[in-house]
């Protein structure tokens, strides 16, 4: 028997709870579910490109995506991840402008599509809605500012440790305590800002400090507080 995808209820969806959307009220949130369109996307899948002028914008219901931009050599700088409840391309969407980097699936995912005319007049109906995507720009500013000066600033070394770091925050950990994402050597360097090459040399060197175990492609900290020191944040 042939298995047929089933779209996502607005109403009961967990993604929408914990994200701007969830201010909504029963009539908005009704809207919502009549005007927007879900799709699976495979691991690779690129959801939207740099450059293309966005229609809308996209609400990550289940999987993980990358948002990248493309070097002249073809090299991909990781600016964000996103994992369920995020929004995608909507820094465009508002701004008017194409896209600035492509959103790309790391591992299956799907994602729903709200049009622009729906969004904006979500926008203009519910104030929170308002306040709430002013809040989430200004934290995308403070975060590009503050990867800005760690580029700048920081060795590789402890932009590694730091971004193992943030992959443990970011995606949890299962009861093994192993970050619960499958995320590249190419992509975890892409977010560095480094080699491939290496990435591998500085993550073996975190094993052989006992800093980290591995499983496959999976990462356990092994000594949290001997990262946050090779990563140097504090609290």
């Amino acid at each position: 028997m042939k298995n047929f995808f089933e779209t996502p209820s607005c109403e009961s969806c967990a993604a929408r709870l914990n994200n701007v959307f969830c201010t909504l009220d029963d009539t908005q949130v009704n809207e919502l579910a009549l005007d927007k369109s879900c799709n699976i996307y495979k691991k690779g899948q690129l959801i939207f490109y740099e450059g293309n002028r966005p229609t809308g914008l996209y609400c990550v219901n289940s999987g993980k995506v990358k948002i990248f931009q493309t070097g002249e050599e073809g090299k991909e700088q990781i600016l964000r991840l996103a994992k369920e409840g995020d929004l995608l391309g909507y820094r465009s969407l508002i701004s008017g402008e194409p896209y600035s980097a492509s959103g790309s699936v790391m591992e299956d995912a799907v994602v729903c599509y709200v049009p622009r005319k729906t969004f904006f007049e979500l926008l203009n109906k519910n104030s929170e809605l308002s306040t709430r995507m002013m809040k989430l720009l200004s934290h995308d500013l403070k975060d590009a500012e503050a990867r800005i000066t760690g580029l700048a600033q920081k060795p590789v070394r402890e932009r590694m440790a730091e971004t193992i770091l943030m992959l443990r925050e970011f995606y949890g950990t299962d009861d093994d305590e192993i970050i619960q994402a499958s995320v590249s050597r190419e992509d975890i360097a892409g977010i560095v800002g480094t080699s491939t090459e290496t990435c591998i040399r500085i993550i073996a060197d975190f094993k052989h400090e006992k800093l980290i175990e591995l499983a496959g492609k999976r990462i356990k900290v092994a000594n949290l507080q001997g990262l946050i020191k090779a990563a140097h944040v504090y609290d």
